[in-house]
């Protein structure tokens, strides 16, 4: 008796718009037939040309000023000491971003995998692979794109002294905080209460129930996704308030 044909997977331009438009269906589809290159490759592209694009308008020399100017351990520097760590920044600044994007952000998306994994997997019981887990990171991480673009929009729009790299658009409360004045810990967990941010964790939430099916609920997926994330975010906060 022959088989019936198995339905086709959604095409990756499916895929990529469902994502947005139909979270549950696409992250059903990427669970079921796991794959991570073409959301890697599209952020990779666009983080890229920002970093370059920042580098050529903006200048990473004028970024470290700006990042001493509000660093309290900074004003105790010498200005002969404070203008040395102005230049070595500036020159490994741009080697540094690049090698985050092309081998940081790979490797740390492996590393919360394991750890989401291991919370879904080992605590929950849900029957969950690796590869479903990082494929779910990938694409649940395309409004970072989105965010991405904007940003590329604003640094042409605002004039260089404006623009912040690590906080360019106004999607969370630490866009409308003076940082120099500021709690640093405060400006921290606010600046982490970012729009995209969340959308992602919440994209991330929606792959892990649709790879984990019936045996993992959806309060439950959201818990192992927010749950170590707010403890991170609080741990980075405390750490950013006592060493700047």
């Amino acid at each position: 008796m022959d088989l019936e044909p198995q339905p086709q997977g959604m095409g990756e331009a499916s895929r990529l718009t469902g994502v947005f438009f139909e979270p549950s269906k696409a992250f059903t589809d990427i669970a079921a037939r796991p794959g991570f290159w073409v959301p890697l490759i599209l952020s990779m592209i666009f983080a890229l040309t920002l970093v370059t694009l920042f580098g050529q308008r903006v200048g990473w020399e004028r970024m470290i000023r700006h990042q001493q100017e509000t660093s309290t351990r900074a004003q105790q520097l010498t200005p002969e000491q404070r203008e040395q760590g102005v230049q070595m920044g500036a020159k490994f600044a741009p080697v540094a971003s690049y090698a985050v994007i092309v081998v940081g952000i790979p490797i740390g998306f492996a590393i919360w995998a394991a750890l989401l994994l291991g919370i879904v997997k080992g605590i929950m019981s849900a029957p969950i692979r690796f590869k479903q887990v990082y494929a779910i990171l990938w694409y649940a991480g395309l409004p970072g794109v989105i965010m991405t673009i904007l940003a590329i929009v604003v640094l042409f729009l605002k004039a260089p002294d404006d623009f912040n790299l690590q906080n360019p658009l106004v999607f969370n409360p630490g866009a409308f905080m003076d940082p120099t004045t500021s709690s640093k810990f405060v400006y921290a967990i606010a600046s982490s209460l970012d729009l995209f941010r969340l959308w992602t964790m919440v994209l991330v939430g929606i792959g892990l129930k649709a790879a984990g099916g019936k045996q993992l609920s959806m309060g439950g997926a959201m818990t192992a996704v927010f749950l170590p994330w707010a403890i991170w975010t609080l741990a980075a906060a405390s750490l950013t308030s006592m060493f700047s």
